[in-house]
């Protein structure tokens, strides 16, 4: 008598259930390497070729037509660690802002510049007044929720005439938190949670994937009353 192909024997199952087990495992493990793979080669490639030839014209011998794999690498750390350490003094920083406003005025690297000087203070641990508040809202219509954070009370013109009270809302696009769009809405059609701003993003990055563990207030006083 045939088997039914919706049966499947134990071990079937057993092997199914070992397999996703192991490629869920292995797979966040796999993208980390390729990640770091990816970055430690374009970091190595960036300086190493440079490093090399300047060890041959210092006449370094067994340099020509050798690659010292990691040198790259090494050096670009070295030369972070080296700006920091010059923009972290008085002096390096006047040095610096004097750079900073001459490449500020050529138009096409202006605009890459500040672009990126943007995102990255926005998203930057150090900036923590950026976001206050991760909240959820009904956007884009009636009956739909989206997460979103506060970046601040809405002011001056906008503020004015409107003659409500409204804030300014960053709603974050996902896979890509970098972008996304500029909401100013009334502060009481805005929910609140207790989720940290770290959180907020992790849930965003994931596509609710990865969702925040969430103990409500009722549990969190029954467990202080126990104790």
């Amino acid at each position: 008598m045939p088997t039914s192909p919706k049966y499947r024997p134990e071990w079937v199952k057993a092997v199914r259930r070992t397999f996703l087990t192991g490629l869920l495992v292995s797979l966040p493990l796999a993208i980390t390497a390729v990640v770091f793979v990816f970055i430690f080669r374009s970091l190595d490639n960036l300086l190493g070729p440079l490093v090399m030839e300047i060890l041959v014209l210092v006449g370094i011998p067994g340099a020509a037509g050798y690659t010292l794999p990691g040198v790259g690498v090494i050096t670009t750390l070295a030369l972070v660690f080296g700006v920091g350490v010059f923009t972290t003094n008085y002096l390096g920083r006047k040095l610096w802002d004097l750079g900073e406003r001459i490449v500020t005025q050529i138009p096409i690297i202006r605009t890459v510049y500040i672009g990126a000087k943007q995102v990255i203070d926005t998203f930057s641990t150090s900036n923590t007044q950026a976001f206050s508040k991760v909240v959820m809202l009904e956007y884009p219509r009636h009956g739909i929720y989206c997460l979103a954070f506060i970046t601040g009370g809405t002011e001056g013109e906008v503020q004015a005439n409107v003659g409500r009270n409204l804030v300014n809302i960053f709603v974050p696009t996902t896979p890509n938190p970098t972008s996304g769009f500029l909401l100013m809405i009334p502060k009481d059609d805005v929910i609140e949670l207790e989720m940290s701003i770290e959180e907020g993003i992790k849930m965003i990055v994931s596509g609710g994937i990865v969702t925040p563990d969430y103990i409500p207030v009722d549990a969190k006083n029954v467990d202080g009353d126990d104790k």
